[in-house]
């Protein structure tokens, strides 16, 4: 009798795959509810699982601990996506360098700052809500505001480039300006407790930007 060749089976790595970032996400969208609606310190890993249909375990496994994913929250509102992508590499960012007008770069900037606020507001609360009683939530806040002031500066020396940065204005101070007019909390100030528009705030935004940095010739 002759032996027979068995067929070979192939694991399907990629089905396992996409079924891991799938469970991933399940998880993420139900702690993103839960932390609006219940804050940061009331909700608990149990309850996320509860909300995801997952063993508890599965939580920790797929996302870490509860600070772990606030931050993978807030690093998904940023980016707009479910992974992190780097300043430098996000689509609005190219298209500002590439842009030559120094007021169509503000307006641009303004316009994708308004999509993510409405994304990252939110989250900035509930962080600035339970930072004070946790130690790894102050830490990640205190990076958050090095991350935007480094960006900042980045963005205005390419304003810069253009030569119409207002006169006697320097980039670190042009750079201090936009960190303090585009954070979450002036938004939140704004737009939550004042009721103006998300778009009424790009359009001040970004008119505030052109009259306070740039060039009276620049500004026409």
């Amino acid at each position: 009798m002759s032996d027979a060749v068995k067929p070979i089976r192939h694991y399907n790595a990629t089905r396992r795959q996409d079924a891991a970032r799938e469970t991933r996400r399940t998880i993420m969208d139900a702690a993103h509810r839960l932390f609006l609606e219940r804050g940061y310190t009331a909700t608990t890993m149990p309850e996320i699982a509860r909300k995801a249909e997952v063993a508890v375990d599965t939580v920790y496994a797929a996302c870490g601990r509860k600070p772990e994913i606030l931050r993978v929250l807030i690093e998904r509102a940023i980016s707009g996506s479910d992974e992190a992508i780097p300043a430098l590499q996000r689509d609005y960012v190219r298209a500002m360098q590439a842009e030559p007008d120094p007021r169509r770069k503000l307006i641009h900037y303004a316009r994708a700052m308004r999509e993510i606020q409405g994304r990252l507001a939110p989250l900035v609360r509930v962080l600035r809500e339970a930072a004070p009683s946790d130690d790894s939530l102050r830490a990640l806040w205190a990076e958050i505001s090095q991350r935007r002031a480094a960006n900042m500066r980045l963005l205005v020396a390419d304003l810069a480039k253009t030569g119409q940065l207002r006169e006697g204005l320097s980039v670190e101070e042009a750079a201090d300006v936009i960190w303090a007019t585009n954070s979450p909390e002036f938004y939140m100030l704004l737009v939550d407790e004042r009721g103006w528009t998300p778009e009424a705030f790009a359009r001040w935004q970004a008119q505030t930007w052109i009259t306070l940095l740039l060039t009276p010739d620049a500004t026409s």
